[in-house]
């Protein structure tokens, strides 16, 4: 269960912090194309594994839903600046062309996304917290961070250190 819960967390991150990074580029009329697809298909598969693992009741879900799909919108939101961020540093390591001045910006940038991201994270547990029993709160909380801790995990693994 957990490695099935991590492989699929695992996936919607990879594609939706590569999707952030990729898909603002893209003219708006262009027809979906396969990166789209996958991301919106992870993204549903991540709504499933939390509804499947929140055992919510009727009125519960009335409650929590709302709050989930604002919150799952403004983490896009993050995850948008964390690709722009991604982009730019690769750009500039590909091409070794990343100054002192670039290096501050791109740290000055990623502690401000940091910051955000937790002052989100904060905000949405209250409302969280005010919408399901309080045990239900801390396990989707918990699954939030797995994702997070996965996504930051992920990243580590794969973007090079600053030459």
């Amino acid at each position: 269960m957990q490695s099935y819960i991590r492989t699929t967390c695992s996936a919607v991150l990879f594609v939706g912090v590569l999707g952030a990074a990729t898909i603002p580029a893209w003219s708006q009329d262009k027809p979906a194309n396969n990166l789209e697809i996958i991301h919106e298909k992870l993204k549903a598969d991540k709504k499933l594994i939390v509804a499947k693992y929140m055992e919510l009741t009727e009125s519960e879900a009335k409650r929590f839903w709302p709050v989930y799909e604002d919150y799952q919108n403004d983490l896009q939101k993050i995850h948008e600046r964390l690709g722009a961020l991604l982009s730019s540093y690769a750009a500039d390591y590909r091409s070794q062309s990343l100054t002192d001045e670039k290096a501050r910006k791109l740290l000055d940038e990623w502690i401000s996304l940091e910051q955000d991201e937790v002052k989100q994270r904060s905000a949405y547990a209250s409302k969280v917290v005010k919408a399901l029993p309080g045990k239900k709160a801390a396990r989707y909380l918990q699954i939030e961070n797995e994702y997070r801790m996965l996504m930051r995990y992920d990243l580590a693994a794969t973007v090079p250190l600053v030459q």
